[in-house]
């Protein structure tokens, strides 16, 4: 009879495992709510197996399995997932799990899945986990991706294509898994050549020489954009991303890749809305894009700047005065325009005043300052939704999803961004979608996980 131990969170998750692997599963079973209260019983005890949530409080799933890790402990591992946790699968298996399993509304298909994945990950274990099982967990993570996602293996090789790539390329699966050559960029820019999946180790210069402008690289994951040729004659804009997956002893064993069609759309690090923002606007952004001079720079030594933010701030936050605010603000910028936040509550001040537009190109200045702070980002899909619910644009609420997405990848317990994808996703006819981003709000805020992280204007002010 297998051993597992449980960690989750949430006493009625436990309660149903349990008496399913005990009763079906024929397991011994332990369960705990914590990942620090699981450490501390693994000093004393072990496991055939493992089953982790992956979001809770203190310690993640993926956290706990570093941990696990570090210690030499080979315990097999199965990570618990939601919805839009595609990143989660991906580091996951980069830290040693043997499996994933994400969790929907069926709740017996999911069990028996896991009494398999339990069976399977021990076998594994006494007989050790080769390329050919890492590639087949690979390709499953492919197909747990919602945005279009391929991935090919040490050799160049497709290995996996889901549904989303068969949409945005017109070829579906059984024609690109198998091909090698970079046989998949041939949909995208009507021939064979390395794109940016083929670069993910190489130096940032040779990325940039290959015509592609690079939104962030981190930890081994890359996210660029680049030019393609449109079926229409016209010239599209690309957005990709890559990400190598090495198994738990450290293998290299292929790379993933995403990409999205941006041209009317936003991609992660840009905002490019339908309707073309005023010209007077774009050049009020453009007229203090231009580095301060000299006279200018004295006055941000002097702290000129920050003081008129300070003042803006306090005028919008303390008193409502937005036009006002807005005035100190362009004052603020005038001295240094690189100052992310003043841009950013700029395009507050304006969206209160109805000037939607104009707070889109303001916020969008103050995405490519900071692209990854969360408030920003939020921020930027809030007023992107308004204008897509005012405008009944499609493709406007589209580019809000794509914003609220990466704040999600970045803050998973943001419990307003997934309401709000809720709405956009409401908005768009997208029934089933917008009912489980509600329902993934509503368990954050019913058991007190919800984190949103912004400043305390209370403070700064």
């Amino acid at each position: 009879m297998l051993s597992v131990l449980i960690i989750d969170d949430e006493e009625e998750v436990l309660g149903v495992i349990r008496l399913f692997l005990e009763r079906f599963g024929d397991m011994t079973v332990r369960t705990t709510g914590s990942a620090k209260e699981s450490l501390a019983l693994l000093n004393d005890q072990t496991f055939d197996a493992i089953i982790v949530d992956y979001d809770m409080p203190e310690i993640n799933g993926i956290e706990f399995l570093k941990i696990l890790r570090s210690k030499g402990d080979t315990t097999p591992v199965i990570i618990f997932t939601g919805i839009g946790r595609e990143n989660a699968a991906i580091e996951a298996l980069n830290n040693g799990a043997n499996f994933y399993l994400k969790k929907g509304e069926e709740i017996q298909p999911q069990l028996r899945e896991m009494v398999h994945m339990i069976r399977q990950a021990v076998e594994g274990k006494m007989l050790g986990r080769g390329i050919g099982t890492s590639q087949k967990l690979l390709s499953d993570a492919i197909y747990f991706f919602e945005e279009p996602a391929f991935a090919i293996d040490r050799d160049g090789r497709v290995i996996a294509w889901n549904d989303g790539m068969a949409a945005l390329s017109g070829v579906g699966a059984e024609k690109m898994v198998g091909k090698k050559d970079h046989e998949y960029a041939v949909p995208f820019f009507g021939r064979r050549m390395p794109i940016l999946i083929d670069m993910v180790f190489e130096d940032p210069a040779v990325i940039r020489k290959n015509n592609y402008s690079i939104i962030s690289q981190e930890q081994g994951t890359i996210i660029a954009r680049t030019k393609a040729p449109g079926t229409d004659g016209g010239e599209h804009i690309l957005w990709m991303k890559a990400t190598p997956l090495f198994d738990g002893r450290g293998i290299f064993i292929g790379i993933i890749g995403a990409i999205r069609d941006i041209t009317r759309s936003v991609d992660t690090d840009h905002v490019t809305p339908k309707a073309p923002v005023a010209p007077e606007v774009t050049a009020r952004v453009e007229k203090a894009e231009v580095s301060p001079g000299k006279g200018k720079m004295f006055d941000r030594i002097m702290g000129r700047s920050k003081a008129n933010y300070l003042e803006g701030l306090r005028l919008y936050y303390r008193e409502s005065r937005y036009a006002d605010a807005i005035a100190a603000f362009d004052r603020a910028l005038e001295i240094d325009p690189s100052h992310a936040f003043a841009w950013h509550d700029r395009a507050v001040c304006l969206r209160a005043l109805e000037r939607n537009e104009e707070a889109l190109a303001s916020v969008t200045k103050a995405l490519e300052l900071a692209p990854a702070d969360e408030e920003i980002l939020f921020t930027c899909a809030e007023t992107l939704q308004k204008l897509g619910i005012l405008r009944n644009d499609t493709e406007i609420l589209s580019a809000a999803l794509d914003t609220y997405s990466r704040l999600l990848e970045k803050n998973p317990a943001n419990a307003d961004a997934w309401n709000n994808m809720g709405i956009c996703a409401q908005k768009m006819n997208r029934e089933e979608l917008s009912r489980q981003y509600f329902e993934r709000a509503g368990d954050l805020k019913r058991y007190n996980k919800n984190l949103v992280r912004k400043r305390n204007l209370g403070a700064l002010v």
